[in-house]
């Protein structure tokens, strides 16, 4: 047997090992939403932030 068809039979059957094992796949943890929702808040916070420093910083402009 080829060292080529070898790899290939080697890489096939880790793929179906993988496939097996792999039953709660998709699967979303709590953890993972709340951290989801915490980056998204934080994410929110910044950008009003930031939006809400250059309205201030626009409006203190002098253009007369």
């Amino acid at each position: 047997m080829s060292t080529t068809r070898q790899l290939w039979q080697y890489y096939a059957t880790r793929l179906r090992a993988s496939l097996a094992n792999d039953h709660d796949r998709g699967e979303v943890s709590a953890t993972t939403v709340v951290m989801a929702a915490a980056l998204i808040a934080l994410a929110l916070f910044v950008g009003a932030t930031i939006t809400s420093r250059v309205r201030d910083k626009a409006n203190s402009l002098n253009l007369d």
